[in-house]
């Protein structure tokens, strides 16, 4: 069936709320969700709109636009939707910690067996629940609103069932996208193959030409400049935390042990932020909190990097891009890390400490 939501037109929409007022069942479950998750912080007016989504897309589907839904045919929906669930999914999706971590006490163990169950090699699998939880946290914000894989899911099915399909398209792109990767010599003679690999040879040779030409001679030292100049700006913990996850390569949840630990300088930092706030820290850190946490960091090293390509360079839109392609393409070839040098002993000293400290708990 294709359920696809079909907009209804304002006065459908009107009188659709106007039934969802009416139903008494809904403040009731979200009574009874929010007793039972009091630290989620959801409102009732977030939980109205995901409900309405909900009924926007499965109850009226492609019927008359005229067409509303009965009260009592709306009550029977929302009493079938999976509401616990999607109480959790929604408090996760708008970054609340306290959901983060019942999510993961109920659903983790779930995700990793799921994984391995599909993915025998053992380092394939990890790449694929790293992967779910990227793709859950959101890494984009659009309007101001992160662009988590929660906000897809409806309450319609269990949570667990759509996470298993979750983390089958994951796989499945994981291993396409490998398939990209594979030398387009390896490839079978076919027709298609051959076709391709004149299409590719085509246009690698256009873009080496124009890279030769223009790009090389011209942008990429005002990109690595800019770049430069964007990573010795940051915070001592920022760096740290671009060390841990891109050079060192730790996984969220390694970095979130790290932060755990009492002399970690990132925990100082930590602290010193939920003091400013007037909140008292937590004593564990979610992976989540830390996805937040280089998220800022990105974009401080964008916005600079525009700042400086456009204000000392006097490059407009078009340009910054291609300087944008440059850095993406292999920055710490060329990219001094003055400060990042200087600490290195440093950080290995504190990072063989905290795994010390970390095994011997």
């Amino acid at each position: 069936m294709d359920n696809r939501a079909r907009p209804v037109t304002q006065s459908a929409q009107a009188d659709l709320l106007n039934s969802l007022a009416a139903c008494a069942e809904l403040d009731a479950i979200y009574a009874d969700c929010a007793k039972a998750h009091s630290n989620f912080d959801l409102s009732a007016e977030d939980f109205r709109d995901a409900v309405l989504g909900a009924i926007n897309k499965y109850l009226i589907g492609f019927k008359e636009e005229s067409a509303v839904p009965a009260t009592r045919e709306i009550a029977r929906f929302i009493g079938e939707l999976q509401n616990h669930d999607l109480f959790l999914a929604l408090a996760c999706a708008r970054g609340n910690e306290h959901a983060w971590w019942e999510f993961d006490r109920q659903h983790r163990s779930f995700i990793e067996r799921w994984a391995r169950h599909l993915v025998r090699n053992g380092t394939d699998a990890d790449e694929v629940i790293d992967l779910v939880y990227v793709e859950l946290f959101g890494t984009r914000v659009s309007g101001g609103v992160r662009q988590s894989k929660f906000r897809t899911y409806t309450g319609r099915g269990t949570l667990r069932g759509w996470l298993r399909a979750v983390i089958l398209h994951t796989v499945v792109d994981l291993y396409r996208g490998r398939k990209a990767e594979i030398p387009l010599e390896d490839w079978s003679g076919s027709d298609e193959a051959r076709e391709l690999q004149g299409r590719f040879a085509q246009i690698r040779g256009s873009e080496e030409t124009m890279l030769a030409k223009v790009v090389r001679d011209r942008y990429k030292s005002a990109a690595i400049a800019a770049l430069d100049q964007s990573l010795t700006a940051l915070d001592d913990h920022e760096t740290l935390l671009l060390l841990y996850y891109h050079v060192e390569g730790l996984k969220l949840r390694e970095i979130a042990r790290i932060v755990e630990q009492p002399m970690s300088p990132i925990r100082r930092w930590f602290q010193r932020q939920s003091k400013r706030r007037g909140t008292v820290p937590s004593s564990r850190v979610h992976e989540s909190t830390v996805m937040r946490w280089l998220e800022r960091v990105y974009r401080k090293v964008s916005d600079r990097f525009h700042a400086e390509l456009a204000d000392k360079h006097g490059l407009n839109a078009a340009e910054i891009e291609i300087c944008k392609a440059i850095a993406a393409e292999d920055p710490a070839q060329d990219v001094r890390l003055d400060r990042v040098s200087a600490r290195n002993e440093d950080l290995k000293k504190e990072k063989t400490e905290d795994r010390q400290a970390e095994g011997a708990s």
